[in-house]
């Protein structure tokens, strides 16, 4: 069972947010792990660092949600604890890419994978997925795949 380098850079820091007394930070880095944890016990599998950036991306896109949520509920109590959980979480996330990198990648993978149509989206989805997991929105790049489709 080898440690990812993901999962040990939050494992020492959780030890550091323990030492420093930093209780949002644990709190937060505690989600981390219990549902990296998770989705290792049903799977029966070691995650590699791509699956903890799967499940990272899940959780980022889960406090989206909820912030959005919650600022419409007028819970800006809600709205700064899932923000800060965010920020949190964020840190552990590759670089984001930007628009005119996205639209480099789309552009290549349009060319390599010769999709005409829409039903041939799920050819470039499939090669954008490595490369932008965890960096981009991909309901955003499936839109942009989409729009270039039609």
């Amino acid at each position: 069972m080898s440690v990812t380098e993901l999962k040990s850079r939050i494992t020492e820091d959780v030890k550091s947010a323990m030492r420093s007394g930093d209780k949002p930070r644990l709190a937060t880095l505690r989600l981390v792990q219990a549902a990296i944890k998770q989705i290792e016990v049903d799977t029966r599998e070691t995650l590699d660092d791509a699956g903890v950036l799967g499940v990272l991306e899940k959780m980022v896109k889960q406090r989206r949600e909820s912030i959005s949520q919650y600022g419409q509920a007028g819970r800006d109590d809600l709205v700064a604890v899932e923000e800060a959980e965010l920020a949190i979480i964020q840190t552990y996330m590759p670089e984001a890419l930007s628009e005119a990198e996205i639209q480099a990648l789309v552009d290549a993978a349009l060319a390599e994978s010769g999709a005409s149509s829409v039903r041939d989206m799920g050819k470039v989805m499939t090669l954008l997925k490595p490369q932008m997991q965890g960096r981009a929105d991909m309901a955003m790049v499936s839109g942009m795949v989409k729009a270039r489709l039609n």
